[in-house]
């Protein structure tokens, strides 16, 4: 099935199929009726290259993760293209790793299949130092880029980012009023939204008059069995709860919980991050704070399209509010 069998079984010219298929308003409404219930019984599909070559857009987005075994990475890009489908964006996915010339590839690599924007997913891309934000710039001198859960200074470049800090913040806060007076905080990576927590973490405690202790901030391997392993060889630490930067890392301090004969919560408070699969299927069930992907997917593909369509008014910045998700590893 082809443009032209579309064509001769609606009684127009292929001209006309083509108007409807690219949106023109110079079709009679009774015409693009009758062109598309043609489309829809026949479920036809448009080649989108074709398409693309005659409207000058691929209506293609790239989108880069830096891993898509990662649970917070796969469950974004399933948001992702469901939205993008809805909005008839095809999109090219491609893992571009850590390391930093990998990443510079990556986006090379995408730009040269003629997207119309690049999302780009993880506080990774954030980078550390200024120079490593460099790429993000020279990509958005060619099209929108749009980072989800980091943000980069520049022009043609917008963020959508969770409230990290003021959610630890609550959380910290709320574990100190409950009694709770060495807190460990664990993470396993030095990004902009661990940063983020870390700050969080740390302006919860000086509001409180609790002392920052480096002790009591710790940088662990990012395996549910390693970070159980790891917390166990301190045997001398003390602390009464924990916050993880991920709930992954959370439930390895469940079992190390359990591996010392510690309860939960009585003798020790945990929440994890991100309010994934983990928390439901660790016992007991881990609180974890809900970091609002769904809505942040959401309002990163509707500024999306209204970049695309012209919009020179839409929101650089948007950040969104998280919410302490309560389960059995929280009294509070």
């Amino acid at each position: 099935m082809n443009i032209y069998d579309i064509a001769r079984l609606s009684g127009v010219s292929i001209a006309t199929v083509s108007r409807v298929m690219n949106g023109s308003d110079k079709v009679s409404g009774k015409t693009r009726r009758k062109v598309l219930s043609v489309i829809q019984q026949e479920g036809y599909t448009p080649n989108l290259l074709a398409q693309g070559l005659g409207q000058g857009t691929m209506h293609a987005i790239g989108i880069m993760v830096p891993e898509i075994s990662d649970l917070f990475m796969s469950s974004c890009v399933s948001y992702l293209e469901s939205l993008l489908l809805s909005h008839g964006y095809n999109y090219v996915l491609s893992s571009s790793g850590f390391a930093q010339d990998k990443k510079e590839a990556c986006a090379r690599a995408l730009l040269s299949r003629q997207i119309d924007a690049l999302l780009l997913v993880g506080s990774t891309y954030a980078g550390h130092e200024k120079s490593d934000t460099d790429f993000v710039r020279s990509a958005a001198a060619q099209v929108p880029v749009f980072i989800i859960n980091g943000s980069v200074e520049g022009e043609n470049i917008y963020s959508s980012v969770s409230d990290d800090k003021k959610a630890v913040y609550s959380v910290v806060t709320s574990m100190i009023g409950s009694g709770r007076k060495r807190i460990l905080f664990l993470s396993d990576s030095r990004s902009y939204s661990a940063n983020e927590k870390l700050e969080g973490y740390e302006q919860a405690l000086l509001a409180s008059s609790l002392p920052l202790l480096g002790e009591l901030r710790m940088h662990v391997p990012s395996g549910i069995h390693e970070v159980r392993d790891l917390l166990l060889q301190y045997r001398n630490l003390s602390f009464d709860a924990v916050l993880a930067a991920n709930d992954s890392i959370a439930v390895g301090a469940v079992k190390y919980a359990c591996a010392r004969g510690l309860r939960i919560p009585e003798d020790l408070v945990i929440v994890g991050y991100n309010n994934s699969p983990f928390a439901e299927c660790c016992e007991p069930e881990l609180s974890s704070i809900d970091n609002g992907l769904k809505e942040i997917c959401e309002k990163t593909v509707q500024r999306l399209m209204r970049v695309l369509d012209g919009d020179q008014d839409v929101e650089k910045d948007v950040t969104v509010p998280c919410r302490l998700v309560r389960r059995n590893t929280t009294d509070f």
